[in-house]
C-alpha cells in the first residue's frame, strides 16, 4: 500500500495497442493513463506529469515529433517512442528531438518493458544523481517510491510524494509558490497557492516532528517555502 507506481501515458490512436500496452504495463505493476492524439498528450503531460511517456509518432493531428519538440520546450520528462517507422532517418529525427529512446512495432512485450525500466533508472539518476534523496532522518527511495522516516515507511498519497521529492531536490532553496505548483501540478495551476497551503498542510502532519513549528518546510512571507536541511541522524552507540 505504500508503493507508489511509476506513471506511464501511452499516446496511440490505435485502440489494440492501447489495449495491449495497458495491459502489459499494468501486469508489471505500473498506473497507466492514455491519450490518442497529439495535442491532448501534450496537455496530459503538462496535468498529469508522467513519469514516462510512450508515444506513437503517427497520430490522427499531429506528428508524435512535434508532440517531442513542444514537450521539451517546458518538461524533460522521459519520452520513449513506439512506432511503426523503422527507417534509421525517422529514429534519429525522433531522437535528436529529444526522444530517450526508439521502439519499433511490432515489439517484444519482454524488450519493451526492459527499455521502459532503462529509461526510468537514466531519469532518476539524472534528476537526482542517485537512486536515492536524503535529508536528516528522511529517506526517498525514487526507485521504489518508497519514503521513510527514522526508518519507518510514510504513507504518502501520489502528490505528497511528488511534492516532497521536489523539496528534497531543491533542498536549502527558496522556492516561489508558483515555481512549485508549475512543478508538481503543472503550468495550469502557476497561480493556486490556497491549493499549495492546504498541501503543505498536509505533508506537514506527516513529515515534521511538531506541524505546528515546522523544521523541514519553512515559509519564506510572500514568497513561497524553503526545505531545511538537516544533518543525517548520528549513529546509534
Amino acid at each position: 500500500m505504500a508503493t507508489i507506481k511509476n506513471k506511464v501515458l501511452i499516446v496511440d490512436d490505435e485502440p489494440q495497442i492501447r489495449k495491449l500496452l495497458r495491459v502489459t504495463l499494468e501486469a508489471s505493476s505500473y498506473k497507466v493513463e492514455e491519450s490518442t492524439s497529439g495535442n491532448e498528450a501534450i496537455r496530459l503531460t503538462a496535468s498529469l506529469k508522467p513519469d514516462i511517456v510512450v508515444l506513437d509518432l503517427g497520430l490522427p493531428d499531429i506528428d508524435g515529433t512535434e508532440v517531442i519538440k513542444k514537450i521539451r520546450e517546458w518538461s524533460q520528462v522521459p519520452i520513449l517512442v513506439l512506432s511503426v517507422r523503422s527507417q534509421d532517418d525517422d529514429i534519429v529525427i525522433a531522437l535528436d528531438n529529444g526522444a530517450d529512446d526508439y521502439v519499433v512495432k511490432p515489439f517484444s512485450v519482454d524488450v519493451l518493458l526492459a527499455r521502459l525500466r532503462a529509461v526510468l533508472r537514466k531519469s532518476v539518476r539524472e534528476e537526482a544523481g542517485a537512486s536515492e534523496l536524503s535529508n536528516g532522518n528522511l529517506r526517498m527511495d525514487l526507485l521504489r517510491h518508497e519514503v521513510r522516516q527514522n526508518g519507518e515507511v510514510l504513507q504518502l498519497s501520489p502528490k505528497e510524494y511528488e511534492l516532497l521529492r521536489y523539496f528534497m531536490t531543491h533542498k536549502g532553496r527558496m522556492l516561489t509558490h508558483k515555481q512549485i505548483l508549475k512543478e508538481v501540478w503543472g503550468p495550469a495551476h502557476a497561480d493556486d497557492t490556497q491549493y499549495l497551503r492546504v498541501y503543505i498542510g498536509q505533508l506537514r502532519q506527516k513529515i515534521e516532528p511538531d506541524p505546528a513549528n515546522s523544521v523541514y518546510i519553512i515559509n519564506e512571507p510572500g514568497i513561497g517555502y524553503r526545505m531545511e536541511e538537516h544533518k543525517e541522524a548520528a549513529e546509534a552507540a
